[in-house]
């Protein structure tokens, strides 16, 4: 989920934080951090098989296995190594004890999305089966191997968080072992990265703008602390409690502001009219995101390898049904990427400075901002299925 109505808000709120750049081809040379949790469930809720009639079935080879995964991660990858990026794949671990309630709920709402599904398709409900088919995906523990499994074979480095993989991905930036992270979770930015690119695993179809988000901008502009702005991102709302009525970000950030923490900020409450919900450990989610928990900086050294054409091959044709042909193609691209990930990023050979934040820039609660159209509207939450 992230953090709710963050993005938009940030935009509306602290736009000299924002940057449109020109697609993949404006980190070349840059190594970044992608939730790779997240690039499956996409994958297997875009790729789907049209041969079923209905197209909402999952991609599946001649045995019945589940091909999605792999064939949008595979394609996606050389795209990105064309385009002269090196990536980094983090993989999500174990669940943080304070995320057990978030991750029961979607149980439940993905068990009763399937009864669902199910009497959509004895009824022949095209439209309604299409609709819970989405809600009923899950990545599979073998499914998360196979892609491990491939991204080593084409020589990438894979990372294996100890528990959230954008909590890894924000550590990873802030250790400087990448330049950004990647994903289309804002909390990633509450863990403290000091740089997100959003919409990049938003499918070419979509031609969404690429967005550059920068912390110390956002901290800047909204004239507030890194530990106001966790705090109010968990008023705002996030995985790990559950929210106040009545408070969103526009809320949020002027109770910070005015009272500076969230214990001043309920000392303060009404509470008939916004009375403190029964699950609301935030101080145990402040220091989760306070954390960031990663893997040790000097233990991780990332390694960009020539591929393993051979053992891509069998994989992908031998073992999951590729067409030889096809493979054929995507290796060429692949061996032609790898000149291009070699490649200097182009701001190596000056500074680039950072966004001026004027007084007049910073956000004012008082006043009224209108977003420009369009803006804030990133990918969908992914992760309410992973688990």
């Amino acid at each position: 989920m992230g953090i709710k109505g963050l993005m938009k808000f940030l935009h509306d709120a602290a736009p000299k934080a924002i940057k449109e750049v020109k697609g993949p081809e404006a980190f070349t040379g840059r190594i970044v951090a992608i939730d790779a949790s997240m690039c499956l469930y996409q994958f297997l809720i875009m790729i789907r098989d049209q041969s079923s009639g209905g197209g909402y079935g999952s991609l599946t080879n001649e045995a019945g296995q589940v091909t999605s995964h792999i064939q949008g991660l595979l394609a996606r990858t050389i795209r990105f190594m064309e385009a002269g990026i090196k990536p980094v794949y983090v993989f999500d671990g174990k669940p943080p004890e304070l995320k057990m309630a978030e991750i029961a709920e979607r149980r439940e709402k993905r068990d009763v999305a399937e009864k669902a599904l199910a009497a959509a398709k004895d009824q022949g409900n095209e439209e309604d089966v299409k609709k819970m088919a989405g809600r009923t995906i899950r990545v599979t523990k073998e499914q998360n191997e196979q892609a491990k499994h491939l991204l080593r074979l084409m020589g990438l480095p894979v990372v294996e968080a100890p528990s959230e993989a954008e909590a890894c991905c924000a550590g990873l930036a802030k250790d400087g072992l990448v330049y950004a992270a990647v994903t289309e979770d804002a909390d990633c930015l509450t863990f403290g990265t000091p740089i997100l690119i959003r919409n990049l695993l938003a499918a070419e179809s979509a031609k969404k703008t690429v967005y550059e988000v920068r912390l110390a901008t956002i901290l800047e502009q909204l004239n507030i602390t890194m530990d106001q702005f966790i705090d109010f991102c968990i008023l705002s709302g996030c995985d790990y409690c559950e929210t106040i009525r009545g408070v969103g970000p526009s809320t949020a950030i002027k109770l910070i502001i005015q009272h500076g923490s969230i214990e001043k900020i309920i000392e303060n409450l009404d509470p008939e009219k916004s009375p403190v919900p029964n699950r609301f450990p935030y101080k145990e989610a402040r220091e989760f995101f306070r954390l960031a928990e990663t893997v040790d900086p000097k233990e991780t050294h990332f390694e960009f390898k020539e591929p393993d054409f051979d053992g891509l091959r069998k994989f992908l044709v031998e073992e999951n049904g590729f067409s030889e042909e096809r493979v054929a193609r995507l290796l060429e691209r692949l061996k032609v990427s790898k000149a291009k990930t070699k490649q200097r990023p182009l701001d190596s050979f000056f500074k680039v400075a950072a966004p001026t934040v004027k007084e007049s820039d910073k956000f004012d609660p008082s006043k009224k901002r209108t977003a420009p159209k369009g803006k804030g509207k990133g990918g969908a939450a992914a992760k309410r299925a992973r688990r």
